[in-house]
């Protein structure tokens, strides 16, 4: 017979709703999902609910969005619930010790990474930025360190070639739930046979800033390419002509030997825009003026034209 449990579900993103879903069908009872307070967003600054908790609301599930998980208050109605376990997706803030020490069997942590690689809160992003083969996704007892616990059980996925972080966030999603629910089915042998990370082996993928998407044309361009997938669709790759910045959404590698400085733009087929970098070319595909929408680089350059020679930076 399949076990069900008392359960306290944590999360905030995109991300974290296919768990919560699964959690739900599979027959355990879901006491309250916490998520993260309702934030303005966009230009208009209109407050909008996290994923979590639009989810949440159209499972029927209570919630509540404590502006501190650190407080007496969220502690003590955590020790009133008296779960069995504690689920956390991706809420977006380390809990403290005594919030761990409340479920019964354990506080539980889907990671979007094969620990002991890439722990901390880009590991998506920089699995694609850095070319990885494969990755994947580990569920975890959650401990007072950053993705240090003892590891329950994980599951792995090639990264495609054309793969962004985007598209790889999506399928990661679906296998942290199948995973979830998988690993709770037998929870018991799971948690007798859980395995400690090797932290001899653990890397670090840090939490990523506007900034860090300005194209560097020195670098080679399948650097180049990788970066722009890998910060796709956030925080988004980029640089700047006359002054004005550019978005890049998809480009590829060109192998060709120039002796045009990095970021010139060389010499190519109508309607295409290649660029010099410290080693082969990147073609640019699609693209995002300062103002307007997302666009082919064919329909970009005719109301945008970029001619041979100009030099971005």
């Amino acid at each position: 017979m399949t076990p069900s449990y008392r359960i306290v579900f944590m999360g905030t993103p995109g991300f974290a709703v296919p768990a919560l879903k699964c959690l739900c069908r599979s027959g355990h009872r879901v006491l309250q999902v916490v998520t993260q307070p309702d934030r303005p967003k966009g230009r208009g600054k209109t407050v909008v609910f996290p994923p979590v908790k639009d989810a949440a609301l159209d499972l029927g599930c209570p919630v509540i969005q404590p502006q501190s998980v650190r407080t007496q208050e969220f502690c003590d109605a955590m020790i009133r619930l008296d779960p069995d376990l504690l689920v956390v997706v991706a809420y977006g803030h380390v809990l403290p010790q005594r919030i761990l020490a409340i479920p019964k069997l354990g506080p539980l942590n889907i990671h979007a990474s094969l620990l002991p690689r890439y722990r901390g809160p880009a590991p998506i992003q920089w699995a694609v930025i850095n070319r990885e083969k494969e990755t994947g996704v580990t569920l975890m007892l959650m401990d007072k360190g950053l993705d240090t616990g003892d590891m329950l059980s994980s599951a792995s996925v090639p990264i495609l070639p054309d793969e962004t972080s985007g598209s790889l966030h999506d399928r990661l999603a679906l296998l942290g739930a199948d995973l979830l629910i998988q690993t709770l089915n037998y929870f018991e042998v799971h948690r007798k046979n859980a395995t400690p990370q090797v932290h001899e082996q653990a890397s670090y993928a840090p939490l990523l800033k506007k900034e860090d998407g300005h194209l560097d044309w020195q670098k080679p361009a399948d650097e180049l390419e990788a970066l722009i997938r890998g910060l796709t669709p956030w925080p988004g790759a980029f640089c700047f002509y006359n002054g004005k910045r550019i978005k890049i959404y998809r480009a590829y590698q060109k192998p060709i030997v120039t002796l045009e400085p990095p970021g010139t733009v060389l010499k190519g087929f109508l309607n295409e825009l290649t660029v010099a970098t410290g080693k082969d070319a990147l073609v640019i595909q699609e693209l995002q003026g300062d103002s307007g929408k997302r666009l082919s680089v064919q329909d970009f350059l005719r109301g945008h034209p970029i001619l041979q020679g100009a030099v971005l930076t």
